[in-house]
């Protein structure tokens, strides 16, 4: 095989994930690195809480994308039936949010100091599209297209980084960057559209793939990843209530290093996930991705200690250089998140149910311990500690779990 045909190979197969989600980031963070350049650490520090908590709302999205994936992956025969029932919750569980959103505006403008109702109220907006993307993306990845689903990642990161420079050139406040967020939102949904419009046959009907059981399972898959992603978000809110807005913005500055270390491997979570859902591949798929996650998250860290100066580049510039000398523990608090996302999508596919309770009360006591704190380095060590013990804890818990045997599966019982 040819270097050409083996780059064809790669790229129209899962490997095509990888390159498609490398450029996502890229993008999202490029966009990430210009707001705070050109917002400053004020509006910055505002518009690192909206998107932060964008994050924690959008885990309808990926539990809807978990949701659909297994199924049409598990059971092929039904697709027909689970994209139609996939996308018929997608659409009312986007209206859903909006609307709650939307009613809950006046608080999030109060709990996030954004002192700027319509920009509270623009969040709902946004989540619509971000929600909508989910059911598509979860369909095409449970039917291994790999190259529309890499097309729909790619389009969630080009037209922001784009669409997002322009309009905060024009105008630099928090509310433009959440609008361009929005926009940018919109491109993979029309690119979804177009991907599953096409007809298909009525397959295999079942009652396992009705509405009610889908949600259910949707909603366990979000908020197992509620979960997880309120404990990694929390803290940017946190800052901008127990810190002053200069040092809430400094922190908002160290955490663009975090959400890269964290975002980084994240094709790695793709790629392993089926692995993890079977019997045999799930304890090597396990050590194997950590291992990788760890090895990634390393290198930063280590880069972030030696050169600062050049991680602080990547950071803000030199607006932020206070918070230098910390970016190698904001990188170590990334390459935990990480590690701690792949655990926590090991428990969605095996389909866990109390290991979730641990991240609840990390998330608990991250709120409680971290409202004492009055400094950066405070509350940076109060999270990074919790973040550690959470990790050990469900590292130790999935080991265990995953080393039992299967359960023997009942046999059917004959009709009378």
């Amino acid at each position: 095989m040819t270097r050409s045909s083996r780059l064809s190979a790669f790229l129209s197969g899962s490997g095509s994930i990888a390159v498609s989600m490398a450029v996502m980031n890229v993008a999202t963070y490029g966009f990430t690195i210009i707001a705070a350049r050109m917002l400053g650490p004020k509006s910055y520090g505002a518009l690192a809480s909206l998107m932060a908590t964008l994050l924690v709302v959008t885990v309808l999205q990926l539990g809807l994308q978990a949701t659909a994936a297994r199924r049409i992956a598990a059971e092929p025969g039904h697709v027909a039936q689970i994209e139609r029932t996939i996308l018929g919750v997608t659409y009312r569980a986007a209206v859903g949010l909006g609307a709650l959103l939307l009613v809950l505006a006046p608080l999030l403008n109060v709990v996030l100091r954004l002192e700027s109702l319509p920009t509270a109220a623009l969040l709902a907006l946004v989540s619509i599209p971000f929600t909508i993307m989910g059911g598509q993306a979860g369909i095409l990845q449970g039917e291994r297209r790999w190259g529309a689903l890499s097309v729909l990642y790619l389009l969630s990161g080009v037209p922001r980084l784009i669409i997002g420079t322009a309009l905060i050139a024009w105008q630099p406040s928090e509310l433009t960057a959440l609008a361009a967020t929005g926009i940018g939102a919109c491109f993979p949904v029309i690119a979804g559209w177009r991907y599953l419009r096409r007809p298909r046959a009525a397959g295999v009907h079942t009652e396992e793939h009705g509405f009610r059981q889908v949600m259910q399972e949707t909603f366990h898959n979000s908020q197992v990843l509620l979960a997880f992603f309120a404990l990694s978000n929390v803290d940017i809110v946190l800052a901008r209530n127990v810190l002053d807005e200069h040092d809430a913005g400094l922190y908002a500055g160290g955490l663009i290093l975090t959400k890269a270390v964290l975002f980084l491997p994240q094709f790695i979570v793709v790629i392993a996930f089926p692995s993890m859902a079977t019997q045999t591949g799930r304890r090597r798929a396990l050590t194997a991705s950590l291992s990788l996650i760890a090895l990634l998250g390393a290198m930063v860290t280590i880069g972030a200690a030696v050169v600062p100066d050049l991680a602080l580049i990547f950071v803000g510039g030199s607006d932020y250089d206070e918070i230098a000398a910390h970016l190698w523990i904001f990188a170590i608090l990334g390459t935990f998140l990480a590690m701690l996302q792949l655990l926590v999508y090991s428990v969605l596919a095996r389909q866990g149910q109390r290991s979730v309770y641990l991240v609840w009360i990390a998330l608990a006591t991250i709120i409680g311990v971290g409202l004492t704190t009055s400094t950066l380095r405070g509350l940076l060590t109060v999270v990074i500690t919790t973040d550690a013990i959470l990790l050990a804890a469900l590292l130790c818990i999935s080991l265990v779990v995953i080393r039992r045997p299967a359960a023997p599966t009942p046999e059917p019982v004959p009709a009378q």
